[in-house]
């Protein structure tokens, strides 16, 4: 099917499209076709280690210290928006991070050595913040405008229909409303005010723009008490209507609302649980002591063990006493991890059960509930920022040696193989098209080490092409058809291009497993590099031959 001559020019085509496609997208969404790494864009570059003036922690401590270091800076360094961070332990107490195109390096450092807030809060009946959301919607219609919020596509009328197949059961359960006649029919968008007149009034809103529902409409009722379930799409909506603080002042003040940790998938859909809890933690996690992963022996599910202080298991078991059969939440940075429910009292030790969650799942829950009781801050051992013109000057640089690295392979090439240069040159071409837009398409961020990689990789794609000519040369010497030597020149140079590729590919791959940042940039650039090369030299140059060749007899020569 491939081998055809326009079976064979099509395939080009599509694959130089598709590269082309996700280098305009990287340009569009960031303004540059590709990710620039800490040294090309400049940023910040710190080392971070446990905090231990004493020396009474022992090795084992620290590394665990780390070990939860990383997994809440991680989480942090999120809220920044920073592209492709680099955090990674080194040894057994340090940590490296590195945040490319950083803007504000003191919020990063401030963000970067907090210790985890961790806490315990119960949670409370969706009921108890039912009655603000109609004011919710009303304050948002006054504040951003009825207009701007149909631009949106966010300002839902009262008694708008919902999608037919989109019912809260057949949306959350996929199952018959028999199951579930706690939920309304439709969701909380029918809650009924008695003020809401007056606060339609107070606000001097229209009757049209007292029925908006901008933001009820984007709740529906979660599958357990005390939580909303948000489409991920309306996630980001939600959150910015959260933050606002004429949004805040509506809600009771003996409550809050948190994000779930995760995403969670109902149906064919993901959602976001917004939950609602009491204002204060009861605990927090000062008072927790240890955490583990196990697996349930009776009912084999992963569970998580924890162990608190005596103080805190005076709290513990005085409150889980007074609430069993309700639901607590364990709330990591604002963030709820778990949500289990009281079966009995707990004391100092207690377990949360995770259903039919992973193991792997399991260790990461105990490891975040560890972090809230950080045995030991971590201090800033070593900080460099990179500064913007150093990144242009890193840029600039890149970009010379690589123009001067393919002005000699193109002067080289055409000199020494006259026009079968030339078309080495034109698979060159597509070969860089093919490596830029596999890095695009990747995500993969590039670095200064990465360039290099760039450059070493089309000196490894002429050499392919060399050694393709020079058997087409030994095969038109020993007296053979055009045609005959140029087949003859490619199925002999394979073995040699195959086996130069494979074993410098499986360099890259193991440099890529245990290098660090700008060694795996490097990496990156060369696997892919090696990649492309292999198939423009065989597949890309192979048609350009063929092309080449419409029209000559067996008598003709060709320019090699």
């Amino acid at each position: 099917m491939f081998t055809s001559l326009r079976a064979r020019i099509v395939v080009i085509l599509a694959v130089v499209a598709v590269s082309g496609w996700y280098l305009y997208q990287n340009q569009v969404q960031t303004g540059s076709p590709l990710k620039l790494g800490l040294d090309l864009q400049g940023g910040m570059h710190m080392v971070l280690e446990v905090d231990d003036p004493d020396g009474t922690m022992s090795l084992e401590a620290r590394s665990d210290a780390i070990d939860r270091a990383q997994r809440i800076i991680r989480n942090r360094i999120d809220e920044l928006g920073v592209e492709e961070p680099l955090v990674q332990k080194v040894g057994q107490d340090r940590l490296i991070v590195e945040l490319a195109g950083i803007d504000d390096e003191e919020r990063a450092k401030e963000i970067v050595g907090q210790t985890a807030l961790l806490e315990w809060k119960l949670v409370r009946p969706t009921s108890t913040a039912r009655a603000a959301l109609p004011r919710v919607d009303q304050i948002l219609v006054a504040t951003l405008g009825a207009d701007s919020l149909r631009a949106l596509g966010r300002a839902v009328d009262e008694e708008a229909p919902r999608p037919e197949g989109e019912s809260v059961e057949d949306l959350l359960f996929g199952r018959g409303a028999e199951e579930v006649e706690e939920i309304p029919e439709e969701g909380i968008q029918e809650l009924d005010v008695e003020d809401e007149g007056e606060i339609a009034e107070e606000l001097e809103l229209t009757q049209e723009e007292s029925d908006l529902r901008p933001f009820t409409a984007l709740l529906l009722e979660g599958m357990d008490e005390g939580e909303y379930l948000v489409p991920t799409e309306d996630y980001d909506t939600v959150r910015r209507f959260l933050e606002m603080d004429e949004v805040q002042a509506v809600f009771p003040r003996e409550i809050s609302l948190h994000w779930g940790w995760e995403p969670v998938a109902v149906g064919a859909r993901t959602y976001r649980r917004l939950f609602v809890l009491e204002r204060e933690a009861f605990l927090t996690g000062e008072m927790l002591e240890d955490a583990q992963s196990q697996r349930d022996q009776q009912f084999n599910q992963a569970i998580v063990q924890f162990e608190l202080s005596r103080a805190g298991g005076r709290i513990f078991s005085d409150l889980t006493g007074r609430h069993i059969g309700e639901r607590i939440a364990i709330v990591l940075d604002q963030e709820v991890v778990s949500a289990p429910v009281v079966r009995s009292r707990i004391g100092a030790r207690g377990q949360i059960e995770l259903g039919q969650a992973s193991m792997e799942e399991a260790r990461d829950l105990a490891l975040v509930l560890r972090a809230g009781a950080l045995p030991a801050p971590l201090r800033i051992m070593e900080e460099r920022t990179v500064g913007p013109s150093l990144g242009q000057d890193s840029i600039d640089q890149g970009q010379i040696a690589g123009i001067i690295g393919l002005l000699m392979v193109v002067l080289i090439m055409i000199a020494y193989y006259r026009f079968t240069g030339f078309l080495a040159i034109a698979a060159l071409t597509v070969y860089v098209t093919l490596v830029m837009g596999g890095l695009a398409g990747l995500n993969a961020t590039l670095t200064l080490p990465g360039i290099a990689g760039l450059i070493l990789s089309i000196g490894m794609a002429v050499d392919a092409n060399v050694l393709i000519f020079e058997r087409i040369r030994e095969e038109l010497d020993a007296g053979r058809a055009i045609r005959t030597a140029v087949d003859e020149g490619f199925a002999h140079a394979l073995s040699a291009i195959v086996d130069a590729n494979v074993t410098t590919l499986i360099t890259a791959l193991i440099l890529f497993q245990f290098g660090t940042g700008p060694v795996r940039g490097f990496a990156v650039t060369l696997s892919i590099g090696i990649m492309a090369s292999f198939f423009t030299a065989l597949y890309v140059t192979r048609t350009l031959y063929l092309i080449y060749l419409r029209g000559k007899t067996a008598t003709d020569t060709i320019s090699i």
